[in-house]
């Protein structure tokens, strides 16, 4: 059996039907053990207290918003060079999830910053890559959502997508780049000098398998809904044409 084989609607359809309640599911209780776990059952930092525990929101927030538009241009890839419509529709289907994952980071980010920072907002390289990170997410939908043509506008976002990898990266690699900044480093590095305590990390891995599980789940859910509302559109033309 080919990987090719999920790029037909009809199959791609029968597969998210039948791993979606799985991923729901999972996902949910994943997310749920996470939260639970590391806002009421590990102590608070010494320097930062409890405001220490926004990381259990904010790490997989923006470990997703990142993920995310580097899986919009793994299928933005793949329909530019193998036309395969379902991947196109799967990058659409992720920008939306992808630029919530986003605004969470960024807010989540500003309240623990707050107090740590004595401020909202800095102009350091890791935030002000994440803002513009957000606002090629925002580009992205709001090219879709002006051509008509569906190819055509496949063939835009992708090229937007290529040059927004590049805050992408820079948005996950800015603390490495710049030695300098107010962010701190990798939350969870094969660096163990950076990593956070053991009694954060299992937590936090739990919450951000979770935040993964839940954005796949989110991302068969509207490829799926972007696929049956094509099909609709297709009926509805052909109704005209032979009326």
């Amino acid at each position: 059996m080919s990987i090719w084989e999920y790029a037909n609607p009809r199959k791609f359809l029968q597969t998210s039907e039948r791993v979606m309640p799985v991923l729901w599911v999972s996902s949910g209780l994943l997310m749920a053990v996470g939260l639970i776990w590391g806002f009421f059952f590990t102590p608070d930092d010494y320097r930062q207290g409890s405001t220490v525990k926004i990381i259990f929101l904010h790490v997989p927030a923006a470990l997703m918003a990142i993920n995310a538009w580097f899986m919009m241009l793994v299928a933005s890839l793949i329909w530019v060079i193998r036309r395969h419509h379902v991947s196109a529709l799967a990058a659409k289907a992720a920008a939306p999830v992808g630029i919530v994952m986003t605004l969470i980071a960024l807010a989540t980010g500003a309240i623990w910053g707050q107090p740590m920072w004595g401020t909202w907002w800095a102009w350091d390289p890791r935030l002000t890559s994440f803002l513009v990170l957000f606002l090629f997410y925002l580009g992205y939908i709001a090219l879709w959502e002006a051509i008509e043509d569906p190819d055509t506008a496949a063939d835009l976002t992708a090229i937007l997508c290529l040059v927004g990898t590049v805050f992408a990266v820079l948005s996950r690699y800015a603390v490495n780049f710049w030695n300098q900044g107010l962010h701190q480093g990798a939350s969870l590095s094969l660096d163990e000098k950076e990593n956070v305590a053991d009694a954060f990390s299992n937590p936090l891995y739990v919450c951000m398998v979770g935040f993964g599980l839940f954005f796949v789940a989110m991302v068969f859910y509207r490829t799926g809904t972007e696929i049956r509302a094509r099909r609709i559109k297709a009926l509805m033309a052909r109704e005209r044409q032979e009326a």
